[in-house]
C-alpha cells in the first residue's frame, strides 16, 4: 500500500490496495468478496474498486447457465465493499474488520449486462458522513461504459 500526500489538496492518496490487504480491512471472503483490488484511493473522498469477472464465479451456475450475467445486486455489493475499504482506509487500523451494513440503496440503475471476461471499475464517491453513517454514489463501468449506478448509505459497527 503506497501512501503519498497531495500538497495541493492536503489529502492523502493510496495508489493500490491488493486483495490480501482488502481481506485484512473488511471481513468478506469467498464467495461473497466482490472486489479484487482498490485503486486511486483519496482518503475520505473516493476510490475505484476493480472486479475481474470470470466464468468460475459461483453465481454463473444459476444466473443464467445459457447466458451468464452477473447479478445486479452483486454489482451493488461490489460498490459497497469498495466503499467499506475506503472507510477503513480513511479511519485507520482501528476500523479494520468492523462490519459495514447497508442502510439504504436508492437510484439503482442497471444499464448493461456484465458477463465473464469483463473487468468492472467501481468508482465510489463519498457524498457525506455523519458519525458512523456514510453515504456514497457508486458507478460501475466496463471499458469506460456505465453498466450500473446507485446511491447508498451504510453504517459501520464494531462487532469483532
Amino acid at each position: 500500500m503506497d501512501v503519498t500526500a497531495d500538497n495541493s489538496a492536503q489529502s492523502k492518496k493510496i495508489d493500490d490496495i491488493d486483495v490480501m490487504r482488502i481481506m485484512k480491512m473488511i471481513p468478506h471472503r469467498y464467495p461473497i468478496l466482490m472486489i479484487d483490488r482498490v485503486i486511486d484511493v483519496t482518503l475520505g473522498e473516493g476510490a475505484t474498486g476493480v472486479k475481474n469477472v470470470t466464468i468460475n464465479e459461483p453465481f454463473f451456475q444459476g444466473h443464467f447457465p445459457s447466458r451468464p450475467v452477473m447479478p445486479g445486486v452483486l454489482i451493488i455489493e461490489a460498490m459497497a465493499q469498495t466503499s467499506a475499504v475506503l472507510v477503513v482506509a480513511t479511519l485507520g487500523p482501528d476500523a479494520e474488520g468492523k462490519l459495514v451494513y447497508f442502510m439504504t440503496v436508492d437510484e439503482a440503475r442497471f444499464r448493461r449486462p456484465v458477463t465473464p471476461g469483463d473487468t468492472i471499475h467501481i468508482h465510489v464517491t463519498k457524498q457525506r458522513q455523519r458519525a458512523n453513517v456514510w453515504k456514497f454514489k457508486g458507478e460501475a463501468k466496463v471499458n469506460g461504459v456505465l453498466v450500473a449506478e446507485a446511491v447508498y448509505s451504510a453504517m459501520i459497527l464494531d462487532e469483532k
